[in-house]
Formats: structure tokens, C-alpha cells, sequence
């Protein structure tokens, strides 16, 4: 696997791709995509981090796993190309957004408006089979984003870690929260989004801790 990926990210990250686990990583991944339809395509594996350097991520929303049917996923957690219907779990985040700072619902699912203002969209896994959720969990990915997200704690200061469901909420042990804010609640999907996701103002509270340290909020 041909890693391109953004400057600041290659200088921060960079000793992850020469890590023994990151080698046999790659070479799961090419075989899967060598084998039959993975998702997102292969020049969007590594979007959230091209689309938004370093030095200029403000908030991060953690997700889990890629979308698995076809046009979905773009390499941004949550987000989906433009056309395409939006998840269930992105249909929550929409209406969250116009509950908490009565922003109406855009007509696309895509987020890349977002990361290109320093919101990291990142999924703990990078790639998955076509049709097949977490196919691609436990091999490898999850030890190279957690190294991405334990670096954005100790370089970085004042950023917004966005942790929805138990299974986001388990990389706050990354984060050093005396220098960051963690915002944690319920996962939007509809099993779960009555119970917590809604009305947790994690949209506002972003903003105004980042005004607070002199940083411009997100147009969410």
C-alpha cells in the first residue's frame, strides 16, 4: 500500500509506516482490494487526514468503521458523497445540528465542508469489504489511529475530542483531558440516539471552547 498522505501528517505519523504491524496492515489491505470491492476507494483511504493537516484540526469525531455499500463511503466518518441518502446515524447528527444551533438540514450527506475546517473525521478503521461491517476491524488499523489520536494529544493543544457510543468513548484513555475537551454521549444511530445523543449540544459546546481558546468556530 502506497501511503499519500498530507505533509504534516507524513512528519507527525510517519514512524507508523515503517512499524512491522503497519507492513503486514498494508499488505492485508491490498489483498482484500486485489480480491473483490473494498470501500473507499483506495485514493480516498487516507481523506480525513489529506483534506485536514495537522496543525490545522480543531475537533475530532471518532467513528468506527467505513459505510459498506456502494457510493457510500468517501473516507470521512458519517459523511457520504453527494446524491446518496444519508444513514440513519447521519440523519441524527443533521437534525442534533438544527436542534442545538437551528442550522437546517443541508441537502448533502457529505462532510468534507467540515474537515476542510479542521474537524478530523476519523474512523478507527480505514477500510472494510464491500457488504461485510467490520471486515477489516482487528487488523492492524486500530493501533495506527489510536497512534494518530494519542499524537494529536501530546503535540496539540485545546482540540475537541467528539466520542459518540461506548466504542469511541474507549479511546478517551488516548486523550490528556487536562489539555483537551472530551465531549462523550450516546452513538446517533437509532438504537441508541433516544438515549443520550439527542440534546447533547456536543455542536455548541465545540464552538464555544474553541472561541474560548481564540479559534473560529465550526460552520457545522
Amino acid at each position: 500500500m502506497d501511503v499519500k498522505i498530507e505533509d504534516s501528517w507524513k512528519r507527525h505519523i510517519g514512524a507508523e509506516f515503517e512499524k512491522p504491524y503497519f507492513a503486514a496492515l498494508a499488505a492485508f489491505v491490498r489483498d482484500e482490494y486485489r480480491q473483490g470491492t473494498c470501500y473507499p476507494p483506495g485514493r480516498l483511504i487516507f481523506n480525513a487526514f489529506n483534506l485536514c493537516p495537522f496543525d490545522k484540526v480543531k475537533v475530532v469525531i471518532i467513528g468506527q468503521d467505513p459505510y459498506h455499500e456502494p457510493g457510500q463511503a468517501q473516507g470521512l466518518c458519517f459523511s457520504v458523497n453527494d446524491g446518496v441518502p444519508f444513514p440513519p446515524s447521519l440523519v441524527n447528527i443533521f437534525k442534533e445540528i438544527q436542534a442545538d444551533l437551528g442550522t437546517p438540514v443541508p441537502e448533502s450527506g457529505s462532510l468534507v465542508r467540515w474537515a476542510e475546517q479542521g474537524v478530523l473525521l476519523l474512523n478507527a478503521t480505514l477500510t472494510v469489504r464491500a457488504h461485510a461491517a467490520g471486515s477489516h476491524q482487528r487488523h492492524g488499523w486500530e493501533e495506527f489511529t489510536d497512534a494518530v489520536i494519542r499524537e494529536l494529544s501530546a503535540a496539540r493543544e485545546h482540540l475537541v475530542f467528539i466520542l459518540w457510543g461506548s466504542y469511541a468513548q474507549g479511546k478517551a484513555q488516548l486523550i490528556d483531558a487536562s489539555r483537551h475537551l472530551i465531549l462523550r454521549s450516546a452513538h446517533p444511530s437509532p438504537l441508541s440516539a433516544h438515549r443520550g445523543f439527542f440534546g447533547n449540544h456536543h455542536f455548541s459546546l465545540a464552538n464555544q471552547y474553541l472561541q474560548k481558546y481564540g479559534m473560529e468556530p465550526i460552520k457545522w
